[in-house]
């Protein structure tokens, strides 16, 4: 059974910074993709940032230049740095782990939550 445990959410004033980590347990962390998935009450979840398997990574434009997305293969656990944050970044964060098999089927997990909360 895959595990993903966030954590780092916090309340804090806008222009300050947030590091979330997930850890995860259960399984081999690097044949999974990663992401950082955000929702805010009464809307849908978006995603915010990803890692592939090889460090390649994608961010939101909402978020570029402001958050970084990584991984430490060794420790299992992914991160994400954001810096500048704004009130409308006040959301949950949830991590995500997805692979596809050689079949082409796709697998993925979900962590429970972390609450990022942005002061004006």
């Amino acid at each position: 059974q895959v595990h993903l445990v966030e954590s780092g959410g916090d309340l804090v004033q806008a222009g300050g910074s947030l590091r979330l980590s997930c850890v995860v347990s259960g399984s081999i962390f690097n044949i999974f993709a990663m992401n950082w998935y955000r929702q805010a009450p009464g809307k849908q979840r978006d995603l915010v940032a990803g890692i592939s398997i090889g460090g390649t990574t994608n961010h939101a434009d909402s978020v570029k230049g402001r958050f970084t997305i990584s991984r430490d293969d060794a420790k299992n656990t992914g991160y994400l740095q954001m810096n500048s944050l704004k009130p409308e970044g006040t959301a949950v964060y949830y991590c995500n782990l997805v692979r596809r098999d050689y079949r082409g089927v796709r697998t993925e997990y979900w962590g429970q939550g972390t609450q990022v909360t942005v002061s004006s």
